[in-house]
């Protein structure tokens, strides 16, 4: 059975990319040593994504990660050669994307996983942010596990995952796994209904 599962890596002080985010710096300044236990981590680093992508059957994200990061996914997508469909949330299409793509821009986040379930079949949805998408779907109640990649890196300042007032209820979450490497605390949490 599929999960929606709200994966992103985050500083220690809460943020998701540091201050001065632009098309340019999509990580903010100095940003990108979020992803470094993606793409430079260890072996048990390793592991953790590839066990959530061999899961994967669609993508959901939020206009600002997709124009921010489209340089470097070009028409593959977050996902690279494995080329999983990605659903922007946005209130319109860009002039410009890549032919052959992966994407397919909606309106609203309910469309988007509707049609990010569809597609993945018995395979999870994945939602990659930005913080105010993830944020939305939280609050909403649609999704299942929280997978949160806590890096040692202190911000400062930058994008907050959290913000206060934005949720009007609590959500308990159940631990089901830790992953402790040099480069990240791999924190995984089921949404307790």
């Amino acid at each position: 059975m599929s999960s929606i599962v709200f994966d992103i890596s985050m500083s220690l002080d809460g943020f998701i990319a540091a201050s001065g985010m632009t098309r340019a710096e999509g990580m903010g300044i100095g940003g990108e040593v979020l992803h470094d236990w993606a793409f430079a981590g260890s072996e048990r680093d390793r592991e953790v994504i590839e066990r959530a992508g061999a899961r994967l059957g669609a993508v959901i994200a939020g206009r600002r990660t997709y124009d921010n990061s489209i340089a470097w996914w070009g028409a593959d997508g977050p996902t690279g050669p494995a080329r999983v469909p990605l659903w922007v949330v946005s209130h319109g299409a860009p002039d410009e994307i890549p032919e052959g793509g992966v994407y397919t821009f909606v309106g609203d986040i309910r469309s988007a996983l509707d049609a990010a379930r569809a597609a993945a079949g018995d395979r999870d949805v994945g939602i990659m942010g930005g913080a105010d998408v993830a944020r939305q779907y939280l609050r909403e109640g649609l999704v299942d596990e929280v997978s949160i990649h806590l890096v040692p890196v202190l911000f400062g300042s930058g994008t907050p995952l959290f913000e206060p007032s934005w949720l009007d209820r609590h959500v308990r979450l159940e631990r089901t796994q830790v992953i402790e490497t040099d480069a990240a605390t791999h924190l995984r949490f089921r949404v307790v209904r």
